[in-house]
């Protein structure tokens, strides 16, 4: 971790510390408000704190499957433009879990609420609705191909599911990171605020 890097998040945990009683919405530092805002992504300044919880929740799961699965990124941020409402950034590796990385965000914002869906046929219905979501959808199911999980995409589902739900309380931390930070957050300081500690160069 560089020097920038860890102060970085020595003032991330800091705000963090101060803002230890405050739910979610609470946290949002006002710069993501703003920018949704005055985009014009958000009507007001209500569901402008909301998307930016939804978002900073989907990407921090991006993020932590990313690490689980030992992939590597450049940043993590919510800020929202274009296409995107937030990105994790240059993600690499991952090889046959890649397709977990994929869904890491929709399973984390099911896993915000515990929203997802658990029948079969429930499962069976999200997925066939699940197509226009930045690319995740395609690249979830392009990355099943090479996998035992080929041709069944409701296991491979579930393996996510099953595989983020244990670490949802540090997809939680690092969401609450991306929200109170009005800047991205670097891989050194996303990988620690997420629980994994500082990953070596």
């Amino acid at each position: 971790m560089t020097p920038g890097e860890q102060r970085t998040l020595t003032a991330v945990r800091a705000e963090l510390a101060r803002l230890v009683r405050y739910d979610d919405e609470s946290v949002v530092h006002d710069a993501w408000i703003r920018q949704r805002y005055q985009g014009g992504y958000a009507e007001t300044y209500a569901p402008a704190r909301r998307e930016a919880v939804a978002t900073a929740w989907h990407e921090a799961g991006h993020a932590v499957a990313a690490l689980a699965v030992g992939a590597r990124f450049s940043s993590a941020s919510i800020r929202t433009g274009g296409r995107s409402a937030g990105r994790v950034h240059s993600i690499a590796g991952g090889g046959a879990d890649a397709f977990v990385i994929a869904a890491a965000g929709q399973v984390a914002e099911g896993l915000r609420g515990w929203t997802l869906p658990s029948a079969d046929a429930e499962v069976r219905a999200w997925l066939a609705g699940w197509r226009d979501d930045g690319g995740d959808a395609r690249r979830f199911r392009a990355g099943l191909a090479a996998t035992r999980f080929a041709g069944d995409e409701a296991a491979a589902w579930r393996h996510c599911v099953d595989l983020l739900t244990p670490l949802r309380l540090q997809v939680r931390s690092l969401a609450r990171g991306l929200l109170a930070w009005p800047r991205h957050l670097p891989y050194a300081v996303a990988a620690d605020l997420a629980g994994f500690g500082v990953p070596a160069r």
